[in-house]
């Protein structure tokens, strides 16, 4: 069995490089953007500052995150991961409550529901964008249900509209998890600015990186001092406190019973976060680019089905997303990504085994009366037919070019295989 090289320490969280022997020609990388001067001057310029955390590089970075996407607010944390934990404490899930979402995605998703005592209702999704059905949310809704968690899978939004009439109809919050979303539109808006909260990662393979780091966007002014506390261990100034030390350095309060950890930024990653915002247009044209080149090379296999573009979005391409019909391939979705691999030497991965499949969760779940959620459609699309092609926005034509060759010539081989 293929060993993970022992500088990986994050597993399959940090990338995909394996001790085979495989000659690869173009591998999965784990590195989402372009680095250059600009990221190494930006740190050089934090080494320069008295503050290396919490400071002028973290409020600069919110203000033009905030400005970018033309919210109100935005506030920097560690992860998506914990920008959504802070989210889920502040719009006020608790135990018991209802979350819809879909299983479609990361574990943290649901992981932040399930930190705080929620429950997560899991719903299908569309075929062709592999994102949450609204039809499917609206058959969900119970009078426990207190949100909607959406996901913009692959760099394609959801469906909106229908989800937010759903959410108004209800009275449910939304909250849009916008880490594959740098860059996305839908009907003309920005991902993370339709729904109550938006949460970004800037994880090392994504759109725009920091290697690590998150970001709320809101434009609810009600969830501000909720979310800055909450980020921040419920640190707060003294009510009329004249000096730094009169009675003390800080209070701490609760929020309805909740209580925040250090889910700070730190100024290195704040200050490349400001770097590689400027870049982001560029970023994603290149991704745009790459995605759509691909997708011509692949047209009209037999079997295989590329990624499709909504009309009414805009596709950022943070994954490219192809599917195998076992039925017109003749072969299986595995048999294919063997080939590919092993043959070819294109490193396709997959994404993502539903959330409700995992041990833990089955297990969470059965204990509070919910086991057994199922979902066909993401349920088929993940055993049966999804894979995920290498894509950042280093490739070259060549390496364009040798993933519709693999694609093409892996398809040929399993199909000329099965008969």
């Amino acid at each position: 069995m293929a060993q993970y090289l022992d500088d990986n320490v994050g597993g399959i969280t940090g990338g995909y490089a394996l001790n085979d022997g495989v000659d690869v020609k173009v591998p999965y990388s784990f590195m989402g953007s372009i680095f250059d001067e600009d990221e190494e001057q930006a740190i050089l310029r934090v080494l320069r500052q008295d503050s290396l955390t919490a400071g002028p590089q973290v409020a600069s970075f919110q203000k033009e995150f905030a400005q970018e996407w033309g919210v109100k607010h935005a506030f920097a944390t560690t992860s998506c991961t914990t920008a959504m934990h802070v989210a889920t404490q502040a719009l006020g899930i608790g135990p018991g409550d209802e979350v819809i979402v879909t299983p479609n995605t990361f574990i943290a998703t649901s992981l932040a529901i399930v930190k705080e005592g929620g429950i997560p209702i899991f719903a299908d999704i569309d075929p062709r964008t592999f994102n949450i059905d609204p039809a499917e949310v609206a058959k969900k809704v119970t009078p426990k249900t207190k949100a909607i968690y959406v996901v913009h899978f692959g760099g394609q939004m959801v469906d909106m509209d229908p989800i937010m009439e759903i959410a108004r109809e209800h009275g449910l919050a939304v909250l849009e998890d916008c880490a594959h979303a740098h860059g996305s539109l839908y009907k003309g808006r920005k991902a993370g600015t339709i729904g109550d909260v938006g949460c970004w990662s800037f994880h090392s393979l994504k759109n725009m990186s920091l290697g690590e780091g998150g970001m709320i966007t809101t434009n609810r002014d009600d969830l501000v001092p909720r979310i800055e506390l909450l980020r921040n261990m419920n640190i707060k100034s003294w009510e009329n406190q004249k000096y730094y030390w009169t009675p003390s350095h800080f209070d701490v309060v609760d929020v309805d019973g909740k209580w925040g950890v250090n889910y700070r930024m730190n100024e290195f990653q704040a200050a490349i976060g400001r770097a590689q915002l400027r870049k982001l247009p560029m970023l994603v044209e290149k991704r745009r680019h790459i995605g759509q080149y691909v997708n011509a090379g692949l047209q009209d296999i037999k079997g295989v089905t590329p990624v499709y573009e909504d009309p009414n979005r805009f596709h950022s391409y943070h994954l490219y997303t192809l599917c195998v019909e076992p039925e017109l391939l003749g072969a299986s979705r595995d048999e294919f990504l063997r080939c590919l691999y092993f043959e070819e030497g294109v490193q396709g991965i997959l994404h993502y085994q539903p959330t409700y499949d995992f041990t833990g969760v089955k297990k969470y779940l059965e204990e509070r009366g919910y086991g057994g959620q199922f979902c066909p459609i993401a349920d088929h699309y993940f055993y049966r037919r999804q894979m995920n092609l290498p894509l950042n926005p280093r490739l070259t034509k060549e390496d364009a070019d040798n993933i519709i060759a693999g694609v093409r010539n892996a398809a040929e081989k399993v199909r000329d295989s099965g008969k």
